[in-house]
């Protein structure tokens, strides 16, 4: 569904899609039922499909991906005990902390390569059995990685690190809101990433273009205690299905056309790559997402967006010089191609104004 010659191209993230006439069509047709009652047939079939796709025992259909991770570190820490991530990861960053708010548990976090850790980085960082000290519980991982440039954790990586965590009694975590980006991008089947890990997590709100929705797939006697803390939390909704209809259709219609959102990032790349006063933060593009810097000439990055705005482009700035851009279902090509010509001439100070 690209953008319509009046409207903002819109590159702030996946999740401002709109659901297509299509999805819409099968929310409205939705068989419902009352969820808190375990009754909503297509909330159940949601959960049943995820689980199977996951290899996991049970899946459990909730309102975010943040909800998600707070309930999995609820699920895998006591309150006093801490989780270990990456230093630039989602959980960390961008959810309040809700680990330490919701769940009094403590996050040491570890810098990264574009979003990548390497397990010699985390060998050391066991904390001793003394009364003084926090106990380790979870290690955390994104895939792909949100700030690392929608990066593709290597997957070597992911298994050395998920070794090495339950060897040494912690259970491991996968935040995979854009897994399916990875799974598309690299061929390697959902469930060769997932075996690694107690819990994952997906969203149907991001690149799948869903309007709402995340799952956590898992063991089943740790996704029935899930049901307890999304609960609490006031994450039990009802007629659901209207929700997991929309997630339902996106799974049947919008995970192989991921490839198109990554190829449009690829052109959105090599269209920066020609633009003087730009410059792409990491020259390697893995799935949806860029981050470019905005030579100082130019102003801030947020002066920059607002001139971009002005022409009619949206693109969000994330640091004083840098700017996220990202493709999706509701940009194509041609939206691409004409996102190209915008930054180049607010970067060559012209204004083209949208009609």
């Amino acid at each position: 569904m690209p953008a319509l010659a009046h409207e903002l191209l819109d590159f702030r993230s996946d999740t401002v899609t709109r659901p297509t006439p299509a999805m819409r069509r099968a929310m409205a047709e939705a068989e419902v039922g009352d969820d808190v009652f375990g009754e909503d047939p297509t909330v159940n079939r949601l959960q049943r499909r995820m689980a199977e796709m996951l290899d996991k025992e049970a899946a459990l259909f909730v309102a975010s991906g943040t909800m998600s991770n707070v309930i999995a570190v609820r699920l895998h820490c006591r309150a006093g005990q801490e989780l270990i991530c990456e230093s630039g990861s989602h959980i960390y960053n961008f959810e309040q902390s809700g680990y330490a708010q919701l769940c009094g548990v403590a996050a040491r976090p570890v810098r990264g390569t574009g979003g990548v850790v390497q397990v010699e980085q985390l060998r050391e960082l066991i904390r001793p059995d003394d009364p003084h000290y926090v106990r380790t519980a979870l290690v955390c991982l994104e895939n792909t990685h949100n700030r690392g440039g929608g990066r593709i954790q290597p997957y070597e990586t992911v298994e050395a690190i998920c070794r090495w965590a339950h060897g040494q009694g912690l259970r491991a975590h996968l935040d995979g809101a854009r897994l399916l980006n990875a799974v598309v991008a690299t061929g390697i089947k959902a469930p060769e990433w997932t075996k690694h890990f107690e819990t994952v997590s997906v969203c149907f709100s991001k690149g799948l273009g869903a309007p709402v929705g995340s799952v956590l797939a898992g063991p089943a006697g740790l996704i029935a205690e899930a049901v307890r803390h999304r609960k609490v939390l006031g994450g039990g909704m009802r007629q659901a299905g209207i929700l997991a209809a929309a997630a339902l259709y996106a799974l049947d219609h919008h995970v192989d056309r991921l490839a198109e959102d990554h190829a449009n990032a690829g052109r959105l790349a090599a269209g920066i790559r020609q633009i003087d006063g730009l410059q792409l933060a990491d020259d390697s593009i893995d799935t949806n997402m860029l981050f470019f810097r905005v030579d100082p000439s130019l102003g801030t990055a947020m002066e920059f967006s607002a001139r971009l705005e002005r022409c009619g482009l949206l693109m969000l700035p994330t640091a004083r010089d840098t700017i996220r851009a990202v493709t999706h279902l509701d940009v194509g090509e041609a939206d691409v191609d004409r996102a190209i010509e915008l930054l180049g001439n607010a970067a060559r100070g012209g204004v083209s104004r949208r009609d």
